[in-house]
């Protein structure tokens, strides 16, 4: 059996099918889902805006023109949803709120001692507020190119800025992460997240 690719599906789509819309939100859901929540920090918001991204892509379905992959396309528009939404939070709470249960790296260091481990957990918890603090072009950049894995040039991509640009936020995110987990970075932890 032929398995369209997205491209197919896309045109498809335009053309009022429903079902290959359909396709491509399941092809698509789980990787946006793990980038909204990323920035979210909080699995509701993370659902509600992962369906936000594909009604607005469904929505503006006419106006993408195939200049990227359809995944590129509805990944700028998850990451525009998540990052408009980090804005109007911090201007309705005055700064991010983040769960302490949900760290950057859920797997925890394998085979240290519980010391190191609940040093390392700590840490772990200081640095996802740390993130959630920074200013968001920092945290974008930061999140996309730390978290998500991206080259800077790939996050340009995605925020629509120039690759130096991200190199700016990087380097300042970093900076600013350092100074404020200065306290729990002199102490021994088992592994470097600078």
């Amino acid at each position: 059996m032929d398995v369209p690719d997205d491209d197919r599906l896309v045109r498809h789509a335009k053309d009022g099918d429903l079902e290959a819309f359909a396709e491509l939100a399941r092809r698509h859901q789980r990787r946006i889902f793990h980038t909204v929540m990323n920035f979210m920090q909080n699995p509701a918001d993370a659902d509600d805006l992962t369906q936000e991204t594909f009604l607005h892509a469904y929505r503006n379905l006419r106006n993408f023109r195939g200049g990227s992959s359809f995944f590129t396309w509805i990944y700028r528009i998850a990451v525009n949803l998540s990052l408009n939404h980090l804005k109007k939070h911090r201007r309705e709470k005055g700064r991010t709120e983040l769960r302490d249960d949900i760290a950057l790296d859920p797997a925890g260091p394998a085979g240290s001692d519980p010391e190191s481990g609940s040093l390392a957990d700590e840490l772990r918890r200081k640095l996802g507020e740390a993130v959630g603090s920074l200013p968001v072009p920092y945290q974008a950049a930061f999140r996309l190119v730390a978290v998500e894995g991206m080259s800077h040039g790939q996050a340009a991509r995605i925020l629509g800025c120039a690759e130096n640009t991200v190199s700016w936020r990087m380097f300042k995110a970093r900076r600013i992460l350092q100074d404020r987990l200065k306290p729990y970075l002199e102490r021994e932890v088992p592994h470097a997240l600078f």
